[in-house]
Parts: C-alpha cells; structure tokens; sequence
C-alpha cells in the first residue's frame, strides 16, 4: 500500500487559500508553546495565594511538562488516523477547558490537576500544528510558512516570563491562564472556519506502541527531570531516580523493535529516518530544545542576582532575540522557498556559537548591560537562521501520510531534549557554584554547555542534502 492510497478524500477548496489556515493554526500553537514558559515566573505569587511550599509548586511545571513530552508521539499519530483539523481542535478545546480550570483553581492540588490536563491538550495540538502546515503549503511554497511557524515558537518561548511577569504584577497569577479562555474560543472558530478538511489515513493505531513510548518516556522526563530534587537518589521505597532512569530507557528500547514488527502500522514508522534530511534535522532540534533552557537558565541567574536586576528588566534583556526573530521571519522565508535550507541553518549555528561565547565572557557584574544585549542580538540572529530552515528540511520529503508521526517525532525530541537540557544546567550550576566563589563566573562556566550544544546542531546540519523536489507532490 503506498502513502498516496491512503488519502483518497475530495480535495477542500480551502486548500487553495492556506494562509487563512496557517494564521488560524499558529493562534493555538502560540499558546500552547507560550504556557511551557510563562508560569515559572508566578511560583512565589502562587505559593503564598495556595499556602503550600515550593517543592510541591515545582509540580505546577512538571505535570504540564510530562504530559506533554510523553504523549506526542501518540497525538501526532492521532492526527494521520483520524483527521488533522478535528484532532487539533478537540486538543484545543481541552487545553482552553484547562486554562479555565487552572484560574479557577483554590489548592495547590487543584491547580497541579489542571495544568496536566492542559499539557494532555497541548500535546494533541503541537504536532497538529507543523503536520498541517505540511499540508496545506506544497515543498516549493513551505519556506515561509515554515519560517513563521518556527518564529512563534521561538518567539513564545522568550515572550512567556515577560508576560507573565505584567500579568502577576498586575491582574494576578490567575490571569495567566484567564488569557488563554478568548485566545483559546477565537482559536477555535479561526480553525473552523479557515482549516481545510484534511483526510485522515487507514493505518490502525499502534496501542501497544503507545503505551510503551508513553510509559517509558514518561519514567525518563520525571527521572531526568525531578532528579535534582532527590539528590538523584531515593525517591521512595526502591525506588530510585536511576532505576527509574534505567526502566524507561529499557521500554524505549522494546518500543524501537516493536515498531520495525509494526511496519506501516507503527506509531514511529522506522522508514522516517531513511530520509536523512529529517534524522539531521531532529538532532538540530533536539540540540536547540536543550539550548532554550541551558542559555536561559544562567543568564537568569546572573541577570537577577548579579546585575540585581527585577524579574521584568531581566526578562526585558531577552527582548532582542524576539525582536530579531520576528524581523528576519518573513525575508527568511521568502529565501528558503527554492533555496536549500543547508547554509541558512549552518550560518544559524555559527552565530549561536558566536553569540552564546560571547555571553558566556561577558558575565561579569562589570560588563556593561550593552553589550549583554549585543551579544543577545547575534544570539537572535543565529535564532532567526536556525528554526526555519530546521522544520523545512524535516519536512520537505515527507509524505502526507507521515506527515503525523514526523511532526510528533520531531516535536518529541524539542521537548524532551529541552528537559535533558533543564536537568543539565542546573547539576552544572550547582556544581561551578560550589567550585567558583564569584556567582557570575559560575554562571559563564555554565553557558558553556549551550555553546556545545550549538556546535552539536551545526554538526548534524553539516549531514544535510538538498532537499527532492517534489513535482507530484498532491494536497490533501
């Protein structure tokens, strides 16, 4: 059976309007990838409103998190079997359901209840979102869109603490989540009425598959993720963060050689990774997943308890990535329509290396916050060239069909790299701190490991070819 047969539905006109489709999509995708961030800010706010200790809060991060990178393979899947637009939506409508659940919310139970459903709804949405704009974008086309999806994610990721911050200052924590209810309600009417109909496949879903991923990523994201927090020791019992490390490696494992028996039917199906654009493309990724939180991490720290700046003026310093980020997104994606990806994401990493070195040196409280911010600007430059050019090349060659379970895949690695990434850089700050006596000098040893990072996505970029043209290539 070939990918093509398996899509046999009448063609929507709406397919040939897709930007209507692509700015209904990224009203979803914006909120969700704002969410991952924008609570961390709130902590202290929350914990003194709920009455319960900051141990028990860190679950507020966590239980969205986990949820969210362990079930994206799953969802992504979901997604081919059963529809893209209504897959989306039901995930949207989760998630904006949550978000009301979460303001509502009157213990630190409650509220921790919450914020897992909505990490169960912005995992059905995420995928959804990159799967569609394969879609309903030909290869040829794809360059720009992909450019404005990638910005929004980036873009996201640095907004949510400065937002977040107006909002706990102002309203209070609960308007965090209150913001979502029209984001959420417009969402859904924008995609009801601007997505195409995008059929779904015959495949059948692969349960035992998703029970497996589901489980055993789920063991690695709290072991990784929670190991800090028990000195990487006992948790309870015989339990222990590496035994528990240790088991969801082992059902990975299985669940690799339970999707090469699966063949087509597999959630993963292994046939992903003879493309080697994708395989590069997901380790780029996963390398800029983990730099997200290993650059920001440090230069949190070093911005609030250095330089003695507010959590609003240290989020401020961020502002020239996302500037930058929305600025180049359009002529970018102008460029990577017809041009190969390759040199754009090559010249991506060479200016985070650069801007991420750069950094590192400059902590010192007697660095002027100018230069912070210039070596924020090349770090924005470097973030513009890498997101775009990423996604395009890890989907110019799939099939609509594996349009789900790449865009799961590829979303799964972001997230989980990014809890590797978090786990990462606070044992490294813990242990530079212990080491260095100046503060600042620990926390520019630790930006380090970004830098590395940074050299392993230009790395995997170096293994890209120029991507097929697909002259046949069929909408819908």
């Amino acid at each position: 059976m070939s990918d093509s047969q398996t899509f046999p539905a009448p063609r929507d006109p709406r397919l040939n309007r897709p930007w209507p489709a692509m700015w209904s999509i990224l009203v979803g995708f914006f909120m969700m990838m704002i969410d991952a961030s924008i609570v961390t800010v709130a902590l202290p706010r929350m914990q003194k409103d709920l009455h319960a200790d900051l141990t028990l809060l860190a679950w507020v991060t966590s239980a969205y998190l986990l949820p969210y990178a362990a079930l994206m393979l799953i969802t992504g899947r979901l997604g081919d079997r059963l529809g893209l637009k209504r897959v989306y939506m039901t995930g949207l409508g989760v998630f904006t359901v949550a978000s009301l659940l979460c303001g509502l919310s009157t213990t630190a139970g409650m509220l921790i209840a919450s914020r897992a459903l909505q990490g169960v709804g912005a995992a059905i949405v995420s995928p959804q979102t990159m799967s569609m704009v394969t879609r309903i974008f030909p290869p040829d086309g794809r360059g720009r869109a992909m450019a404005i999806w990638g910005a929004t994610g980036g873009v996201a990721n640095i907004i949510g603490p400065l937002l977040g911050g107006v909002l706990v200052d102002g309203p209070g924590w609960q308007w965090i989540f209150y913001v979502n209810l029209p984001v959420g309600v417009l969402g859904m009417i924008a995609a009801a009425r601007f997505v195409p109909a995008l059929a779904g496949s015959a495949n059948r879903l692969d349960w035992t598959g998703a029970l497996l991923s589901a489980v055993g990523l789920g063991l690695l994201v709290f072991g990784v993720q929670e190991g800090q927090r028990y000195s990487w020791g006992a948790i309870a019992g015989v339990m222990t963060v590496p035994r528990l490390i240790v088991v969801g490696l082992g059902l990975l494992v299985v669940f690799v050689f339970w999707q090469a028996r699966m063949g087509y039917d597999a959630l993963v199906p292994l046939r992903l990774f003879a493309d080697r654009n994708f395989s590069a493309a997901v380790g780029g990724i996963a390398a800029m997943g983990a730099i997200v939180f290993t650059q920001n991490y440090p230069l949190t720290m070093f911005l609030q308890n250095v330089r003695m700046l507010s959590p609003t003026r240290a989020a401020l310093m961020t502002l020239p990535v996302a500037v930058v980020s929305i600025v180049l997104a359009n002529p970018v994606g102008h460029w990577l329509d017809g041009h190969d990806p390759k040199p754009m994401a090559l010249t991506g990493f060479g200016c985070m290396i650069a801007g991420l070195s750069w950094l590192s040196l400059a902590m010192s409280p007697r660095t002027p916050i100018p230069v912070v911010l210039a070596a924020m600007t090349v770090i924005g430059v470097g973030n513009a060239l890498i997101w775009s050019p990423l996604s395009v090349a890890a989907t110019a060659n799939l099939s609509p069909t594996l349009a789900g379970a790449g865009a799961g895949l590829y979303s799964e690695m972001q997230q989980v790299a990014a809890v590797l990434g978090s786990a990462g850089i606070a044992t490294l700050m813990t242990w530079r701190a212990g080491v260095r006596d100046d503060l600042a000098l620990a926390m520019g040893d630790s930006m380090w490991l970004s830098v590395g990072l940074a050299a392993a996505g230009l790395i995997a970029c170096l293994c890209f070819v120029r991507p097929r043209r697909a002259a046949d290539w069929a909408q819908g």
